[in-house]
């Protein structure tokens, strides 16, 4: 155990008692200790986070330091906060912890030491500091000696602010100072805030060096190709790239730089939800002795979790270290892709199972970012929604958008990626009509495409969407492929597919795009 940290803090910790780069049994110890959570019978530690079960995106905001406001896309996604308020909710922060028990990890963001960000994550409950641990990149020993951090978070979900007096919309806050290189998280105890505060910084920092920093999962072939694996939360991408005939890079973040594909982070965040061993063994396995698992619905007596129930939230999670998954790629790092996959799930039942791209329906469907919401998943979503992320990472990015497409349009150009459209939503109808398409189809169909197998038969432009659409797929029935021709009424499959691509041009329409991109989007 080393109760020490080196390196300058940008807040006060010196009248606390820091407990500093414990190991995963020391952490899960002092969790069972401090009645913060239990093991399940698999060997994870089970935690609640309370009445927040996922991100708090109206409670985040980006500083307005005079040096980086110019370059912050301000907006819905990026609220501004003010300087002097920082400064005292601070303050307030500093007074709070004084006396009590942190748990500090010294590791880093990103898998390449050409462009790693060496991180500090303080915590006041043990089980975030466990999170933390097996989400970032764990130090070599000899690595600790000189950790200077370039990024701190500060995580007390004890700690509630005063809207009133604190400027903050609750008594949730996540805010990011570039200028102090401080992340301070408080009244929230859903460890997913951290992960997320170094992944929009790394999304700011890493552009800068000419690096694509991507919301994608990524994972590698046997002769060593790399694939990306585009999408929104519950689209697949970490259950499509955890592949048993391919090695995992890694499941949510990443960088494309000059050297190739790299992982920002040393862990996988996968939604568990329904999850089985069945359609995902990889995952099934990985929450073991060391993961973290949040939500979930467990027996009293046999601790058996029981992933199908959603009591407390759909969002119940599972964080491991991606040594968990046999044959993950250490350190996470890969080749340029010859495959890039975007991910969607449509419950309106209208898009393609796969579809190939060109280069300015790759620009539109990326700036896009187009998945949906379901009926019954929130208050007043009574029947499917389109949603539009742009980069399908929209609450993650501090630049504008188009900052994110033009370095991944660069990369693919000089690469010669080939990109696809992969929906993985609903068939012969819409939600509540259809069925979903099955995950070995979809399976099917990605490793055509990463073989390059479906490039071997004829494609036909899609009426509506101009997508280039196979009509025939290793394993898969040719009739799924066509999606008006597994609707029982072929006149509803065009109204909903008209009604889709409207919102397709109404969501477009928001940015300021070339042309030629434009012209590459659904036909209304």
């Amino acid at each position: 155990m080393n109760n020490t940290t080196k390196g300058q803090h940008p807040i006060d910790l010196s009248r606390s008692r820091l407990l500093a780069n414990l190991t995963t049994p020391r952490l899960i110890e002092a969790g069972l200790r401090r009645d913060e959570g239990v093991l399940v019978s698999s060997g994870a530690f089970c935690a609640e986070t309370g009445d927040r079960t996922g991100r708090s995106p109206n409670d985040k905001f980006i500083v307005e330091d005079p040096h980086y406001k110019d370059d912050i896309w301000w907006g819905a996604v990026n609220r501004p906060f003010q300087p002097e308020a920082f400064s005292r909710l601070r303050e307030k922060v500093e007074a709070y912890i004084q006396g009590i028990d942190l748990f500090v990890f010294d590791g880093f963001a990103g898998a390449d030491p050409e462009y790693r960000l060496p991180v500090r994550i303080v915590t006041e409950r043990a089980w975030h500091n466990l999170f933390a641990r097996q989400l970032f990149i764990r130090p070599q020993p000899q690595e600790l000696e000189d950790h200077q951090p370039g990024f701190t978070v500060i995580s007390v979900p004890g700690f509630k602010a005063h809207p009133e007096t604190d400027g903050t919309n609750s008594e949730v806050f996540i805010l990011v100072s570039f200028a102090r290189r401080l992340v301070l998280i408080g009244g929230t105890e859903y460890a997913g805030e951290i992960k997320k505060s170094i992944f929009s910084v790394m999304n700011y920092l890493m552009p800068k060096k000419g690096v694509v920093s991507m919301h994608c999962s990524a994972n590698k072939g046997e002769s060593g190709d790399t694939a990306l694996f585009f999408g929104l939360s519950g689209t697949g991408k970490t259950t499509l790239s955890a592949d048993p005939q391919r090695r995992l890079i890694g499941d949510d973040e990443h960088g494309w730089s000059n050297n190739g594909i790299f992982n920002f982070e040393g862990g996988c965040y996968a939604k568990c939800i329904r999850l089985s061993r069945q359609n995902e063994p990889q995952i099934w396995d990985a929450i073991r002795f060391g993961a973290v698992v949040e939500n979930v619905v467990f027996d009293k007596e046999t601790r058996q979790v029981d992933y199908d129930r959603k009591d407390k939230t759909e969002n119940t999670r599972a964080a491991y270290p991606i040594e968990h998954i046999p044959g993950a790629v250490v350190p996470s790092v890969g080749g340029h892709p010859g495959v890039v996959i975007f991910l969607t799930a449509d419950a309106f039942g209208v898009l393609p199972p796969i579809s190939r791209l060109s280069r300015e329906q790759t620009m539109y469907h990326f700036i896009s970012g187009y998945t949906s919401k379901l009926a019954g998943t929130e208050t007043g979503v009574t029947e499917p929604e389109a949603t539009f992320s742009a980069c399908f990472g929209a609450p993650f990015l501090p630049l504008h958008p188009q900052r994110y497409a033009e370095l991944l349009a660069r990369k693919i150009n000089e690469f010669g990626s080939r990109v696809y459209l992969v929906n993985t939503g609903w068939t012969g109808g819409p939600h509540g009509v259809g069925e979903r398409i099955s995950l070995p189809y979809t399976r099917a169909m990605i490793s055509a495409a990463l073989s390059g197998a479906i490039d071997d038969t004829e494609f036909k432009s899609h009426p509506v969407f101009q997508v280039d659409v196979p009509q025939h797929c290793p394993g898969v029935p040719s009739e799924l492929l066509n999606p008006k021709s597994t609707w029982a009424d072929a006149s509803a499959y065009d109204a909903k597919a008209v009604h889709l691509a409207q919102g397709f041009k109404r969501n477009i329409g928001k940015f300021e795009v070339d042309q030629e991109i434009l012209d590459a989007g659904p036909r209304v």
